[in-house]
């Protein structure tokens, strides 16, 4: 007997619908299960059945799963007054949690990677149980919910797998396991097999396989160095009777050509033919004869056994109850062929969606650059990368340097010359030496020498005097007076004497000659007396002959002492003019090193200043500073710059993990 149980949100019981009909159930293999059934309008426990609350199905002793309450629909009518409402497997709860932008796993293992998604519950309804599967692939999802995620992971698997759970007890277990491959109960024509239909898939029929290894893009291992150059394996009878149908099977477990290459022959034998599945209506006959082979569920291998098409091993795809009110133990079930390895056999839609494994799902890639420079406080060591439109992803970004010493490779470099360069003093300022004195210097000559200097002679200068001066003298004994004439020359043709009256009322007698024109000379007088003489204004005439001077130096020295002194300088303002010939300077080749090292250091990354300041460091991350506002790095030109506050030689090394997707160029 079928029961419906209602739970609240809390998953407490707060009623049984013992009025509930129509209460049906579909179970499909790897997908969410659904559930139905219908109360009349009249029923009261209709108040109990809300939204999001909890439906439990069971059949006898038979757990058939827990499903949350969705939609509902109310019909009124003369024939039916009722509610009807559809209900979703508690899988469904990983719908209400989702990856918000991008989420990538790379190289993890099954296990890790459903482990991270359950992490990523805001409730956490659901643990990890059994998962028989560890395989590595790259995983990325952006904006998904949890639930097409978690259904994602098994795709690229090239063998069969189940989801499985248990949602008995709280929280609910999730296992992801490898199906039976032997059958576990019987469908048989004329006992328990009510009806079914056939039908031929073509779609699921290949005849041309290229088989696919371990490696991604271009780099992925393929068959063609044992397989005469040829990528693929074919099967011509298949071609010949269906045409070409080719798939791209792919499965990095292989590592070795030829493995890979005989796992390939295995499918094609089994898919050259067109897969057939099932759809059977059976009867569930485990009450009443107590054997569990007559008992079949979703997933389980059944063998059919018919009379026109013999006995088939296939698996139950999907398991469906129209009406466990009125007919419990019926059941319409599709099964399919056990040859289909790729875990997707219901339909042609599922089968394509493994082309997802097919595109190039790319790596993690590191690239480094290295990169040494010399740089001061003004000039910086400076690295420009660029990260390419093709990068998928930018995972990180790692820099490490050393500050060394500043080193130059020469002293001196060529000229141009012919440049002219002023400078300016500003003058008005006053230096003053100051010598010691006291010091004696004497310069020796050795003598005897002679100069001579010649004159022209035949010249005649003239003086003047104002005359009307008088001047007394006295002298005492004998004696004569000679005195110059006042400058008048006796009339021309007058000579001989002349007489005179001088100051003391005396004649005086001039005896005046052409040769003595302008002399006087006096008589002679004795005694104590003195004459007056008064001297009129006059001129004299003086003829120089030609002549010359003799002048003998003797041998002598010269002494010279230097008292303590002071010398006062005054600058005033002024320039220097510089001019510079072109010229060369000759190179003076070697490596030399600064004395000393900077304490410390700035790095900027595109112009932002990183935090740190220490001569050195290791795997420093710089991530962030690429980042733009919306959290992403730019694709394009980044730039890196180091300044000490010194001179310095800086030797760096930068490693860029980068997710990339190799679907360029070829393979050589």
């Amino acid at each position: 007997m079928i029961r419906v149980k209602v739970l609240d949100m809390k998953r407490n019981y707060t009623a049984r619908l013992e009025n509930a009909y129509q209460v049906s159930y579909e179970k499909k293999s790897n997908s969410l299960w659904t559930a139905s059934f219908r109360l009349p309008l009249n029923d009261p426990k209709n108040e109990k059945v809300q939204f999001f609350h909890w439906i439990e199905l069971t059949n006898d002793d038979e757990y058939i799963g827990l499903f949350r309450i969705m939609p509902k629909k109310t019909v009124h009518n003369r024939a039916t007054n009722e509610i009807s409402y559809d209900c979703e497997h508690a899988f469904a709860t990983l719908l209400d949690s989702s990856l918000f932008k991008i989420h990538q796993l790379e190289n993890w293992t099954t296990r890790q990677v459903i482990d991270y998604l359950l992490n990523k519950q805001h409730t956490q309804h659901w643990k990890l149980g059994q998962v028989d599967f560890v395989r590595y692939f790259h995983y990325s999802w952006e904006n998904e919910n949890l639930l097409s995620a978690l259904l994602s992971v098994p795709k690229p698997f090239d063998e069969q797998f189940r989801w499985s759970w248990d949602t008995k007890s709280y929280p609910w277990t999730l296992n992801l396991v490898k199906p039976e491959t032997k059958p576990v109960c019987r469908i048989k024509e004329g006992y328990n097999l009510i009806g079914f239909e056939i039908s031929e898939n073509p779609n699921n029929l290949f005849n041309r396989l290229y088989p696919l290894g371990a490696g991604e893009g271009i780099n992925q291992l393929d068959i063609k160095r044992v397989n005469n150059g040829i990528p693929y394996l074919e099967n011509k009878e298949s071609i010949a009777k269906y045409g070409l149908r080719e798939y791209v099977w792919a499965d990095r477990r292989f590592t070795v050509e030829e493995n890979l290459k005989s796992s390939c022959q295995a499918l094609l034998d089994k898919w050259k033919e067109p897969a057939v599945s099932w759809e059977i209506r059976a009867i569930q006959l485990a009450e009443l004869s107590g054997l569990t082979v007559d008992s079949f569920h979703e997933g389980d291998i059944v063998r059919v056994v018919t009379n026109d098409y013999g006995t088939l091993d296939l698996r139950i795809l999907k398991e469906k109850a129209p009406d466990m009110t009125k007919t419990p133990w019926e059941r319409e079930l599709v099964i399919g062929s056990l040859q289909d390895d790729l875990g997707t056999t219901a339909t042609d839609l599922e089968r394509r969606q493994q082309i997802n494994e097919l595109y190039s799902q790319g790596a993690t890639n590191i690239t480094s650059v290295d990169f040494q420079d010399n740089c001061d406080s003004n000039s910086p060591a400076r690295l420009r990368f660029y990260i390419n439109e093709n990068v998928v992803n930018v995972n990180e970004l790692e820099l490490t340097y050393n500050t060394r010493a500043f080193r130059a490779y020469s002293k001196a470099i060529k000229g141009g010359g012919a440049t002219v360069t002023s400078t300016s003093a500003g003058g008005g300022s006053t230096q003053t030496s100051t010598s010691g004195g006291g010091s004696t210097q004497t310069s020796s000559s050795g003598g005897g020498g002679t100069q001579t200097s010649s004159s022209g002679g035949g010249s005649t200068q003239t003086s003047s005097a104002a005359g009307q001066s008088t001047n007394t003298s006295s002298a005492g004994g004998n004696h004569r007076h000679v005195m110059f004439n006042n400058g008048r020359n006796p009339p021309i043709g007058q000579t001989g004497a002349r007489a005179f009256v001088d100051g003391l009322g005396q004649t005086v007698i001039l005896d005046i000659s052409a040769a003595q024109s302008s002399i006087i000379q006096t008589a002679e007088s004795s005694g104590d007396h003195s004459h007056s003489v008064t001297t009129p204004a006059h001129t004299h005439g003086v003829s120089i002959p030609a002549h010359q001077h003799s002048v003998s130096i003797p041998a002598h020295q010269h002494s010279v002492t230097i008292p303590a002194h002071q010398h006062n300088v005054t600058i005033p303002a002024h320039t220097h003019q510089i001019t510079l010939p072109n010229h060369t300077h000759e190179i003076e080749y070697g490596i030399f090193e600064y004395n000393s090292i900077p304490n410390r250091l700035t790095i900027k990354v595109d112009g932002v200043t990183v935090p740190i300041t220490a001569i050195s460091g290791d795997r420093i991350s710089l991530i962030k500073y690429l980042k733009n506002s919306e959290g992403m790095v730019t694709r394009g030109w980044h730039t890196i710059e180091i300044l000490p506050n010194g001179l310095a030689r800086i030797e760096a090394h930068l490693d860029l993990f980068l997710f990339i997707q190799s679907q360029l160029g070829g393979q050589y």
